[in-house]
């Protein structure tokens, strides 16, 4: 978009003010005004012969008139009014002086003053009070410079003047006779520099020195003093032309500071330019005259006052106002006064308010200056001085943004091409012509220097613009690095320029424009042949598959199991296992153990398999060390985790295979290989030991027995012992131990000793195994202690059924006893659950001595009892009401069945009451079997909670 564009879719501010507005006072004096003084908003001004008018501007309907008194042909020379407003000096005629305090009414008479005609007074802006002046100094229409002080304080008894002291410290001249001093301002620059400037009708001269922290009330006199009789100036300036007067005016930016310009009217012109207080020869910098304009003539209308703002200086003649711009010296306002109000007089310019006063005989007026560096930017910008132009802008960007384009118009036009492309991504031209025009002058450099501050400058929302920057800058910076990679001696600049262009790489702001498009950026990559760069664009994006990738094509595995180890992605360790346990099994299985329990050994095991059955000794043994590693100290449950360990050790670690099958336990439930795989396994390798232990495991007791007798007899009797509770088993298990030990190892004394180690086997079960040449001799023991056994065995069956007999008989005893039991109960007693007296309803009395009402341990019992108990109960209550209903109806029959079936209800009578009987007895056998309170219902229900856990809610809120 065009500059012009820009500027005509801006909203249309308001018509502006004039920079310099002008408006007349509404007062009118009673006499003519002969001088005017205006200073921190206390304007003071001479009228007529003998008045003095004060008027404080922030209450200007109270104007304060005194009479100066004076009888004698007196009349005011100057006024001069102090920056607080609060001194007023008044220079007369008569070569004298009078002072007047802001509060104060009554004029005093400045007797050391008398005999000079005061020209200027340089205020003391430091020390300077309401009260006092502090030292300040004094020009003389004869050239002398005096030191005074003046207190508005009545003094002591002997001295009731208000000037303190008047001195004199020097004196100037021009060609050799004295001058009158015209203007003279005192300064205070940085580190207590002091700076006195005072003006002859053309002479500038300068008094700079220093002033010792404390001694500030010596003034400027003391024995090192700036000003004194014997201290030259630093330096003056003199002009041929004079007018007969001169007049010096300061620019201050903030109140209290230190004026940066000066402008000093003089007969050649203004003389313009800065203050600066470091210099050591001359505060006064950058110095130009400004002739005056050619319609300025001497003799009828020269220069009057002159004001100076921050970038004009006003300048005022008999009848008109001019501005100048101190920039280009151009002639920016001029107001021209109407005849009636009179010849102009003097302007003055208030520093605490900035306003420009402007008085004739006649009338006032005051100019306010506003917004005064409103087309500075112009001025700078035709002169070139782009930055200061920028300065006076900031807050206009149409106005800017011309800023910017001239400046990059203005730095491509003096081959400043890389200044010239920064200041073009600032401003709203067209892109594509201003690339053009680098791509025309073949600046690829300025180019692309362009293109990243477009870049920058772009929002995050503009993603198609921020695409195609990106993916022309990564071609422009490859182009670049291809020629310099080629060239002879650029090391230096290809190692800047790959280090430039990785950050723009990793750029944050661009990241997610870089994710996206990582394809197109890979293809410009590889279509350049930057491998280098391509794999740390591929870190940066995290696409750690293709640095992987790009590791193993060119065989460098140890850094491709670095970038894995480093960024732990689970996935790729799964998919590049493979390939790197082949070449480094060592370094891999070190990275598996040191990822731990975030890799699933499961997954890894097609790398384990593929390698350790083609790979050399150590892949086997690392991938054995990892198996280890899963089933010892990450305590893995896989099955096929330990299948393969077995597998691995059946083939190559045979020593292993019985030690892992021994610490994995005997119980199935503990074992996470499978039994039925591990047996053929060890079968196929002839393991029997291992074998004998897995159907040990699947309590295969006869096979595990068969097995071991090939192996160890000792074994097999270990394995027969296993089956505890059947010992029809295990008797059968050690007869084949002892057929064994007999028909095949023939050893009389081993099958004896079998007959030892199991107390269920018996001579008589052996004996068929021994051949018939076989003497008794060796069973003579064993046949002696077994008759010894059977009688011992005969004598405690004799004991147990004497023992049964004595027991029977004392269980009939109490049976009996209990039968004739019974228990008083006195007709105060009361239930035990419901605290009512317990004969007033059916109850029951147990031994221990607590008694219920029948309904009462009813509702006790009920919750206690199992689900199949209630069951019954209630039936058994339904029942017994069915009963009760039937034995009513028979108690009242109909007259002729009383007649004709009587014995008939007679006996369902007694069959009725016989079965209500049973049932009763059922249901007391219920809930009646022991005492609620003493039984084992109470211990049982110790555990369960008070209230019942689907009313606690309601419990709960009943407490509320």
């Amino acid at each position: 978009m065009k500059v012009e564009d820009f500027v005509s879719r801006t909203v249309p501010l308001e018509e502006e003010k004039p920079i310099f507005n002008k408006q007349r006072i509404d007062f009118s004096p009673p006499e003519k005004i002969n001088h005017f003084a205006v200073c921190n908003n206390q304007l003071c001004m001479s009228l007529g012969k003998d008045t003095l008018l004060r008027i404080d501007l922030a209450k200007p309907d109270q104007p304060n008139q005194i009479e100066l008194g004076r009888k004698d042909d007196s009349r005011v020379h100057k006024l001069f009014l102090d920056p607080t407003g609060s001194h007023l000096v008044i220079s007369l005629s008569t070569s004298e002086c009078l002072y007047l305090n802001r509060n104060t009414q009554k004029v005093r008479s400045l007797s050391r003053w008398r005999g000079h005609l005061i020209e200027s007074v340089g205020w003391n802006k430091l020390l300077g009070t309401e009260t006092n002046t502090g030292p300040i100094l004094v020009g003389t229409s004869q050239g002398i410079i005096f030191e005074a002080e003046i207190s508005a304080s009545e003094g002591s008894l002997f001295n009731t003047n208000p000037d303190q002291y008047f001195k004199q410290v020097h004196s100037l001249e021009e060609d050799g006779r004295p001058a009158p001093v015209c203007c003279i301002e005192v300064e205070r620059g940085p580190e207590s520099k002091v700076v006195i400037i005072a003006t002859t009708r053309k002479r500038l001269f300068q008094f700079v020195g220093r002033v010792a922290e404390g001694s500030e009330q010596q003034g400027f006199t003391h024995s090192r003093g700036i000003l004194s009789i014997y201290h030259p100036p630093l330096g003056f300036q003199e002009f041929p032309f004079n007018m007969g007067y001169s007049e010096i005016t300061f620019y201050t930016s903030k109140l209290r500071s230190c004026p940066k310009a000066f402008a000093w009217m003089m007969g050649n012109g203004v003389l313009y330019g800065q203050l600066d207080y470091i210099r050591p020869d001359s505060v006064l910098s950058d110095v130009q005259v400004w002739d005056y304009t050619p319609d300025i003539d001497f003799s009828f209308n020269k220069p009057i006052s002159i004001v100076l703002t921050q970038f004009h200086f006003l300048l005022l003649l008999p009848d008109r106002v001019k501005a100048i711009c101190t920039l280009n010296g151009q002639v920016v306002y001029e107001d021209v006064f109407p005849d009636k109000f009179g010849t102009l007089k003097k302007m003055i310019k208030d520093p605490a308010g900035g306003l420009v006063w402007i008085y004739t005989e006649k009338a006032v007026f005051r100019y306010h200056i506003q917004r005064e560096a409103r087309d500075v930017w112009q001025m700078y910008m035709s002169m070139n001085k782009f930055d200061l132009a920028k300065e006076y802008c900031r807050d206009r960007p149409e106005c800017m943004d011309m800023v910017l384009a001239k400046e990059a118009e203005h730095c491509f036009q003096n081959k400043r091409y890389l200044e010239s492309a920064k200041c073009y991504a600032l401003t709203q031209n067209y892109f594509e012509e201003i690339a053009l025009k680098f791509i025309e002058a073949k600046q690829d450099e300025a180019l692309k220097e362009f293109l990243l501050k477009k870049l920058n400058h772009l929002k995050q929302s503009e993603k198609t613009q921020i695409t195609l920057l990106v993916t022309w800058l990564t071609e422009l910076y490859l182009n670049h690095l291809g020629l310099l990679e080629s060239a002879e001696g650029k090391h230096g600049v290809f190692q800047e320029t790959r280090d430039e262009f990785r950050k723009f790489l990793s750029s944050s702001k661009h990241k997610e424009c870089l994710y996206n498009n990582r394809t197109t950026i890979y293809d410009l990559l590889a279509s350049h042949g930057n491998v280098d760069d391509m794999v740390y664009f591929s870190v940066i994006m995290q696409d750690y598959e293709r640095v992987i990738s790009h590791h193993c094509q060119h065989d460098d595995y140890s850094a491709a199991l670095e970038v894995l180890s480093k960024h732990c992605d689970e996935k790729l360790f799964y998919k590049f296992s493979p390939i790197l346990m082949q070449h480094i099994p060592k370094k891999v299985v070190d990275a598996w153990i040191q990822m731990g329990s975030r890799l699933e050994p499961k997954k890894l095991i097609p790398a384990l398999v593929n390698y350790s059955q083609m790979g050399s000794t150590q892949q086997v043994n690392e991938t054995i060390r990892y198996m280890e590693f899963c089933v010892y100290q990450l305590t893995v449950t896989e099955e096929a985790i330990h299948n393969y360990l077995l597998s691995l050790y059946a083939k190559y670690k045979p020593d292993s295979l019985l030690l892992y099958l021994e610490q994995a336990g005997t119980h199935a439930s503990y074992i996470h290989y499978d039994l039925k795989y591990t047996l053929r396994l060890c079968a196929e390798h002839g393991y029997l030991q291992a074998c004998v232990l897995v159907y040990k495991i699947m309590e295969l007791y006869e096979e595990a027995v068969d097995l071991a007798l090939q192996v160890d007899v000792d074994l097999a009797k270990s394995c027969a012992d296993l089956p505890e509770d059947d010992e029809e088993l295990r008797k059968k298990l050690w007869l084949k131990i002892a057929r064994h030990v007999v028909q095949e190892e023939k050893d009389v004394k081993k099958a004896m000793n079998c007959l030892s180690s199991c107390n269920l086997l018996k001579i008589e079960d052996i004996l068929p195994f021994f051949p018939d040449f076989v003497t008794i001799d060796h069973f003579k023991e064993a046949i002696c202690s077994s008759l010894e056994e059977y009688n011992q065995h005969i004598d405690e069956l004799k004991q147990e059924m004497e023992e049964a007999t004595e027991s029977a008989k004392r269980i009939r005893e109490d049976i009996q006893e209990m039968r004739n039991k019974y228990g008083v109960v006195e007709n105060q007693e009361k239930c035990a659950a419901c605290d009512f007296p317990l004969l007033n309803r059916p109850f029951y009395l147990f031994l221990c001595g607590h008694m219920f009402h029948y309904d009462c341990l009813f509702l006790e019992v009920t919750p206690h009892l199992s689900t199949y108990k209630q069951t019954k109960l209630g039936e058994l209550q339904k029942k017994l009401a069915a009963a009760t209903q039937t034995s009513k109806s028979r108690h009242c029959p109909a007259p002729k069945e009383k007649e004709e079936g009587g014995d008939t209800a007679s006996l369902g009578k007694e069959s009725a009451g016989v079965s209500r009987e049973q049932i009763k007895s059922d249901i007391d056998d219920i809930i009646a079997f022991e005492c609620v309170y003493c039984g084992e219902l109470m211990i049982k229900s110790i555990d369960k909670p008070f209230i019942d856990p689907q009313k606690l809610e309601e419990e709960k809120s009943s407490w509320l």
